[in-house]
């Protein structure tokens, strides 16, 4: 925790230093974005904490064990939200879900340009809300909240939209034999894919993970770090708006939720 805290005020403070002499906010500056500043007077976040629950089956519940587990601002110690806790029963529902919706869902039977269209609706509606994702991101994982806003975000709006924009180019082979055969490769989503992402660039491993595989027509169930689910939890709510507004009658295509956080906080704890 104080490893990530004076990463981030240092990180913060470096575009500050001076240039062309001058000097004259340099000092007071410095105070603003120093560790004694950050510490007695942090600056509150512009964002307030909506969704702290299981994503299964397109709705936002407590995890079965009604457990729930705290994550916590990086400047302060503070707790930002409880989130629930998933385990085994919650995980089981979850893929059980995940894998009806491949099934006998639309999601992997749609053409591939109709699952282009939802994934670029789904990065415009995100660059719409880049300030309010920044904020949280921010105040979750602790990085400065300028990374978050103008680098990380854009980036993840434009990893989507590349990935929206092979999801109907992805195709087989037509391959010469010897002799009187006829070979072709086909190309099919495989399932339910099950994905884990770090802290460290939460969004950035959400959009690398959850793009590529749902532009080639798989389910997801995925896990966050337990030390910043927030951000993945609002984008997740995003994508559910603009499946619902796509397809109203659509059957839950994406599960997220968080598991085994016992023994990861033991692990850490021994660490």
């Amino acid at each position: 925790m104080a490893a990530r805290r004076i990463s981030s005020l240092l990180s913060r403070s470096l575009p500050l230093i001076p240039t062309g002499g001058k000097k004259s906010h340099f000092g007071r500056r410095i105070y603003r974005y120093s560790t004694a500043a950050a510490l007695e007077d942090p600056i509150k976040p512009p964002v307030t904490v909506e969704y702290d629950k299981l994503l299964i089956n397109g709705q936002f519940v407590d995890a079965a064990s009604g457990k729930t587990f705290t994550t916590l601002d990086p400047r302060t110690g503070e707790v930002i939200a409880h989130v629930a806790e998933g385990d085994a029963e919650d995980i089981n529902r979850a893929v059980a879900v995940a894998r009806e919706a491949f099934d006998v869902g639309p999601w992997p039977k749609m053409t591939a340009y109709e699952r282009s269209k939802i994934m670029l609706r789904f990065a415009d509606l995100v660059e719409k809300h880049n300030d309010e994702i920044a904020a949280l991101e921010t105040w979750d994982n602790g990085k400065p909240y300028e990374q978050s806003a103008n680098i990380e975000i854009p980036m993840f709006v434009r990893l989507f939209r590349y990935y929206a924009g092979w999801a109907d180019k992805i195709h087989g082979l037509t391959i010469r034999a010897d002799g009187p055969h006829h070979v072709q490769t086909l190309h099919e989503p495989i399932g339910v894919a099950g994905q884990i992402i770090p802290w460290n660039f939460p969004l950035l491993m959400f959009a690398w993970k959850v793009g590529p595989a749902l532009a080639c027509g798989n389910t997801i169930v995925l896990k966050t770090a337990e030390q910043t689910p927030l951000s993945a939890l609002l984008v997740s709510k995003l994508f559910l708006e603009v499946i619902l507004n796509q397809l109203p009658d659509f059957h839950a295509m994406m599960s997220f939720l968080w598991l085994l956080l016992e023994l990861v906080h033991s692990y850490a704890n021994e660490m």
